[in-house]
């Protein structure tokens, strides 16, 4: 096992739950993506680029799945939460019920779309 689905399975609940409902619907909507370990946390990758991260902020209660090209996200902005980040933005679920399968997956797709292009919309 990599440190990235160790870091999944030894979550707590509601924390591995949702992280591994996540990691379900990242690997039927982008099979290609490759689970890796970055900075302490899940990461995706398609090839060199990354796609998102997954964490788990038991202090604040809450998965993360946070996108760097979120640029070019602006139609999901509703969904998604900055926070005072410039460049990242991300979906929230503080439980298995918050997930919107049709939310996560529209965005996972059009994130692939991204691949190679800068973080920045120019």
């Amino acid at each position: 096992m990599n440190p990235a689905e160790e870091y999944i399975i030894n979550q707590p609940e509601p924390y591995r739950a949702i992280l591994m409902h996540i990691q379900v619907i990242i690997k039927h909507v982008i099979a290609d993506a490759e689970l890796k370990y970055k900075w302490h946390i899940p990461c995706y990758y398609l090839g060199e680029t990354p796609l998102c991260y997954l964490n788990a902020s038991h202090k604040k209660r809450f998965v993360d799945v946070g996108f760097w090209h979120s640029a070019y996200l602006s139609e999901f902005d509703d969904y998604l939460v900055s926070e005072n980040r410039k460049v990242v933005k991300s979906l929230r679920y503080t439980s298995l019920d918050d997930v919107n399968d049709e939310v996560l997956m529209a965005i996972l797709v059009e994130a692939k779309k991204q691949k190679g292009k800068s973080f920045y919309n120019k």
